[in-house]
């Protein structure tokens, strides 16, 4: 009986270390065996560029014209179509017919009083081919401007290089008149178009004249 009682406090903390260790340990185990899930950073939601291009209607690009000869400052500058998306070599696009570019973004007010004219213009049957440039700004924001009844063609130039082989100056908008051979004249002076018949006289004056230097 005297062992007994000399080693009873010794077993009972045996025991209670041992079901200690074995008591489920509820949130200490779920850490254990449920590693955390990774914190990841909201990311933007890319507008559907497919329903805006349906919905705006905008034209697509022009095709090259077969046998034209490319040249001048804008040969071999590609831009993404507005309408569709699809990649155009602007010069090949352009090449072998007078067109009237138009340089634009859709947060310039004065672009967007100016586009309608340009449209205006564009759909009388006399008129060259109209190009619209968008720049500093993203298609899903150039596709809203079919609320204004642009149908035109564009292109986006999404990394700048339109404008860079424009030389285009530090304001908006701008327009140029390619002729056939691939020359390129800054359209002077530098206001926005007002009317069909204003557009029109001044692409005939630079068809007639020609303007000289590269319209820079």
């Amino acid at each position: 009986m005297t062992m007994w009682w000399r080693w009873a406090p010794v077993v009972l903390v045996l025991v209670v270390a041992g079901a200690v260790a074995l008591w489920p340990r509820g949130d200490d185990t779920v850490g254990v065996h449920q590693p955390a899930h990774a914190v990841t950073a909201p990311t933007r939601v890319a507008p559907d560029l497919a329903t805006a291009r349906a919905k705006a209607g905008v034209s697509p690009c022009p095709a090259p014209h077969p046998g034209s000869p490319v040249s001048g400052p804008l040969a071999g500058v590609r831009a993404d179509c507005l309408g569709d998306g699809v990649p155009v070599d602007v010069g090949a696009a352009l090449a072998g017919r007078p067109t009237l570019i138009n340089v634009w973004a859709p947060w310039c007010q004065p672009c967007r009083e100016e586009l309608p004219v340009l449209q205006a213009y564009a759909s009388a049957p006399d008129a060259v081919a109209v190009l619209g440039v968008q720049v500093q700004s993203d298609p899903a924001d150039g596709l809203e401007l079919a609320s204004l009844g642009v149908r035109f063609p564009s292109v986006h130039d999404g990394d700048g290089a339109v404008s860079t082989a424009l030389r285009l100056p530090q304001y908006l908008p701008v327009s140029y008149l390619v002729l056939a051979d691939g020359a390129l004249r800054r359209v002077q002076p530098p206001t926005p178009f007002a009317s069909p018949e204003q557009v029109r006289a001044t692409v005939a004056r630079y068809l007639v004249t020609g303007p000289t230097g590269h319209g820079r």
